[in-house]
């Protein structure tokens, strides 16, 4: 999840209450010694190394993204950005049965995702698409409609914010009827309601695009669920396909 930088407009900044109470709930729900811990940590602190922004999902993040593929049986995952990996090895430990389609726009970004994806065990089951979203998500409609992939049964679309309606209405149409699509980052600290703002921020004027029209998309029941933690405070656009 997607931290924002500092600036005289935010209301709301880290309060330390909430990354101790992440802490808390990670040494009881998610503590070294469980499955994918160490290669999640591998991850992190390969994308550290290798420069790589810290703009990944939090580890509770991860884990509910993990919980919703677990609730719905999801098989075929997409993500819209990738960055290191992070929250793809998330999403793939869902199920061993489970296979991700990642797309990422950085090679290096992809290369370091790859040797995440490889250290966890997971190269096998994570395919790292290199290009742009918009440019990538048709091809990937095309061989849809032609039978070569499946319909997905989970999205995770955790990329650049301004095209997030597009990428929303590129998804739709490949996932199967009660799949869930989850868009990252919009709520951006409150600012997502927040008007006035949204015409000077193409961030803040993205998210509230892709809310808009998600409430108004016949195919589409949605809701939004606000988040509080060591990322700060956002939230997700959750979908689920009729």
């Amino acid at each position: 999840m997607e931290p924002q930088p500092s600036d005289a407009h935010h209301r709301f900044e880290r309060d330390p209450r909430w990354t101790a109470v992440d802490q808390y709930a990670l040494q009881h729900l998610f503590p070294p010694g469980s499955r994918y811990h160490a290669a999640l940590q591998y991850a992190k602190e390969l994308s550290a190394k290798e420069g790589l922004r810290s703009i990944e999902v939090s580890p509770l993040q991860g884990r509910f993204l993990m919980l919703q593929c677990m609730l719905i049986d999801a098989k075929n995952i997409l993500e819209v950005g990738t960055l290191g990996g992070y929250s793809s090895i998330f999403l793939a430990s869902s199920s061993d049965d489970a296979k991700v389609t990642t797309i990422e726009i950085e090679p290096k970004h992809r290369d370091v995702a790859e040797r995440a994806h490889a250290h966890a065990g997971l190269g096998d089951r994570i395919e790292v698409l290199l290009g742009a979203g918009l440019d990538v998500l048709p091809k990937i409609r095309q061989e849809v409609e032609e039978g070569k992939r499946q319909l997905f049964d989970f999205v995770f679309i955790d990329a650049d914010k301004e095209n997030n309606l597009q990428y929303l209405n590129e998804v739709v149409p490949i996932c199967r009827s009660r799949s869930m699509i989850v868009v990252d980052n919009v709520v951006r600290r409150g600012q997502l309601a927040d008007e006035e703002l949204a015409r000077t921020d193409t961030r803040i004027a993205g998210a509230r695009r892709v809310v808009e029209a998600a409430g108004k998309d016949p195919r589409l029941e949605c809701s939004l669920v606000q988040t509080v933690g060591e990322k700060n405070y956002d939230g997700f656009l959750l979908c689920v396909v009729k």
